[in-house]
């Protein structure tokens, strides 16, 4: 299967984020329709970005092939994913920020039995955490079926009117980007909150902001 945004350069990452807004996502006996999704972009532009600084063994599937699935662990808790996107070589990723459960409802109450049901997959941990995915699924592809994660196009593309665009969320740096996209009125789409630096001790007993020490984003 090949659709249009498998060929698009990273440049054009935000373009293909909206294109994914409606799309299905299946894994574990669970579909989540995508109401709400970010872009991030490794040239060297975003600093955001998990490749802004070039590849390591962390992000190298960030740099192709465009369909397979980027996942990373975040605050030594919970799994987050994300597609891959752009042409071979130029990394660019979709995080799969938040959805609507429309198929396998209660397997996903299971795996989140105290939420409510437009809670089940508004979050990135909380949608990776109802369709059951984990670390195996880093570098699989998401368009063929040969991974445990399964990307469909909807029946017809959103209405352009429809989606809504502003700032990532939680993100130290770049944090003004609108490369947050959303469908309006949906319950599923996560509540924004900008990235508040967590405070360390800096020499002589007073606080600096984290993202002030060298070597953070």
């Amino acid at each position: 299967m090949t659709y249009p945004w498998l060929d698009a350069p990273a440049a054009q990452i935000a373009d293909t984020a909206r294109t994914l807004l409606g799309w299905t996502v299946s894994a574990g006996g669970v579909t989540v329709r995508l109401t709400e999704v970010e872009a991030y972009a490794g040239t060297g532009e975003d600093p955001a970005s998990h490749a802004h600084r070039g590849p390591t063994p962390r992000n190298r599937v960030m740099f192709g092939p465009a369909g397979h699935v980027y996942v990373y662990f975040v605050f030594g808790m919970h799994w987050c994913a994300n597609i891959v996107c752009g042409r071979d070589g130029e990394a660019a990723a979709v995080l799969l920020r938040a959805g609507e459960v429309v198929d396998g409802v209660e397997i996903a109450r299971e795996r989140r039995p105290r939420a409510a049901d437009r809670e089940l997959a508004r979050g990135p941990a909380r949608l990776v955490t109802a369709l059951g995915l984990g670390r195996d699924a880093n570098g699989t592809s998401a368009i063929d079926g040969s991974g445990p994660l399964l990307l469909t196009p909807p029946a017809s593309p959103v209405d352009p009117a429809r989606i809504a665009a502003g700032p990532r969320v939680g993100v130290a740096a770049a944090h003004d980007l609108p490369w947050r996209f959303w469908l309006a009125d949906e319950p599923s789409v996560s509540v924004y909150r900008r990235h508040t630096p967590r405070r360390r001790p800096a020499p002589g007993g007073t606080r600096r902001p984290e993202s002030a020490v060298p070597g953070n984003p």
